[in-house]
């Protein structure tokens, strides 16, 4: 398996969009902490976090491809099971989720989008002022931050999680490098 420093090197090498670069290094964040409270592979969870869009701007004119290709891309360099989780975070590629990896993935990806958007409308824009109560609002608003699947974030509740769990552990891993994310 790649070393976090060899998969950092592959997203910069392979990603040029550095809001995009902030997104996989949230959901890394994320999915470390669901890893360590699970009883998981940090480092494996992690690294699949970080990874899971090194496609995206290669695949964006054809999206059925996203996942796909960075599978592609790590092969030999993840395990398979990492592999699938890439896969199947995206509908259109037909991988469905199978495993805690899968569904972890899936609702980490669609969690972090919540957080930042909720970020975004503080007075200072930042994540230090974001609450698990401003969460709880805000997923409920529908009209708020429109493409954030809400049914992905439920899969946290396959995981054994509450919603009220998963948005503390998200926010609070969010927190801790929100230095790294500019918020």
């Amino acid at each position: 398996m790649i070393t976090r420093q060899q998969a950092l090197d592959m997203v910069r090498s392979h990603v040029s969009d550095e809001k995009l670069v902030k997104h996989m290094l949230a959901v890394e964040a994320i999915m470390r902490a669901l890893a360590r409270r699970l009883g998981e592979d940090e480092d494996l969870w992690g690294l699949t976090g970080l990874l899971h869009d090194l496609d995206y701007e290669e695949t964006k004119d054809d999206f059925s491809k996203h996942g796909l290709r960075s599978a592609e891309m790590l092969e030999g360099l993840l395990p398979e099971e990492a592999l699938h989780a890439i896969r199947s975070h995206n509908d259109l590629t037909g991988v469905e989720p199978e495993t805690k990896l899968d569904l972890a993935l899936r609702a980490s990806d669609a969690l972090s989008g919540l957080i930042v958007a909720s970020a975004l409308v503080m007075p200072n824009k930042k994540l230090e002022e974001v609450r698990v109560k401003t969460l709880k609002k805000k997923f409920k608003a529908k009209d708020f931050a429109r493409g954030v699947d809400r049914d992905r974030i439920r899969l946290c509740e396959q995981l054994g999680l509450t919603l009220e769990e998963f948005f503390e552990l998200g926010l609070e891993a969010m927190k801790a490098i929100a230095d790294q994310l500019g918020l």
